[in-house]
């Protein structure tokens, strides 16, 4: 089969032929329609994630239809249109997994990182980490939702009880999460790199409140904020913009240093945590209340062959929306 495959040596995916995957007992092979370019992609090719497996197949936002399943598999059956997310297994034995928290395990795998991925023209997937999809529904507009969405999801809904919601950065997870939120009455106030227009519009054409450079002070005292840019110095912005008792959710996977911020801005009972993975019951809310929402995804989509494109086009900000890479 063909696949994008990153091999460790510098930031470059190579346009390879590789032997199709064979299912385990508890997983199923996905022929894939469609895969997303998510952040998370890039933090693994420029090596801001340090333990990829080597060589890889990137890629976890992906949407297909079952091929084969594992002879342990109930549930699923061929020809069925599902979705693969980053964390693509756990071991089920840890505290963390005992309590609902699988997405802490202390062994987990993560899909286009220590397992093969979506930048291909098949997949094996772990079935006990694969959601079932829309039959109908367009699989490149489903993609950005299978870590985008569900990251995104899983942000707000650790963001607590909100009226007044900000997001810095408003890319993938921000225009998705944009659209969920005003459909349950939540003010929204978009803050975007200094002189995105392009952004700001975008923003306010999704029904944001407000939208201006994340340089600025908020023009309204926010509940909560979640960052889903990369970037340190948000952090003590975000907190000079949340009320008392406010919370700032850090929604990346990796994030450059927070600088030091006086103890004045976090007093007050402020917080400031971070989100990390996902668990199956995200998935198993999100989904639905997506559905309800008539959450529509902003893509461009991608040849497989154009993988490197589309990250360099992610890296300097060219997208508004989500690429997605079509086999």
């Amino acid at each position: 089969m063909r696949a994008m495959v990153f091999d460790g040596s510098g930031p470059e995916l190579k346009l390879e032929e590789i032997p199709e995957p064979q299912p385990a007992d508890d997983e199923v092979l996905i022929r894939i329609e469609a895969c997303g370019v998510c952040r998370t992609d890039l933090h693994v090719v420029d090596a801001d994630l340090t333990h990829p497996k080597l060589p890889l197949v990137p890629g976890h936002e992906i949407v297909g239809r079952i091929e084969a399943t594992g002879q342990a598999v109930k549930g699923f059956s061929t020809g069925m249109r599902v979705g693969v997310p980053w964390l693509g297994r756990t071991c089920g034995t840890c505290a963390y997994c005992r309590s609902h928290h699988e997405n802490l395990c202390d062994a987990p795998g993560f899909t286009g990182y220590t397992i093969n991925g979506g930048y291909a023209e098949f997949c094996a997937a772990n079935a006990q980490y694969v959601f079932r999809l829309p039959e109908a529904a367009d699989p490149v507009a489903l993609a950005p939702l299978l870590c985008a969405g569900l990251i995104g999801y899983r942000s707000y809904r650790l963001a607590g009880e909100v009226k007044k919601l900000g997001i810095y950065g408003f890319g993938g997870a921000a225009h998705i999460l944009c659209q969920l939120a005003r459909h349950q009455g939540v003010e929204v106030y978009a803050f975007t790199r200094d002189g995105d227009t392009a952004a700001q519009d975008f923003a306010r054409s999704l029904g944001a409140a407000w939208a201006g450079n994340s340089s600025v002070p908020s023009p309204a005292s926010l509940d909560a904020a979640i960052i889903f840019a990369p970037v340190g110095p948000l952090v003590p912005l975000a907190l000079k913009a949340v009320r008392k008792g406010g919370r700032v959710v850090c929604g990346g996977i990796h994030m450059s240093d927070i600088p030091a911020f006086p103890y004045a801005d976090l007093w007050e009972e402020r917080s400031i945590l971070s989100v990390a993975n996902l668990t199956r019951a995200d998935g198993e809310e999100f989904f639905p209340l997506a559905e309800a929402a008539g959450v529509k995804t902003e893509t461009i989509a991608y040849p497989l062959e154009q993988a490197n494109q589309a990250l360099e086009d992610l890296r300097e900000g060219r997208l508004q929306g989500a690429a997605v890479l079509v086999p």
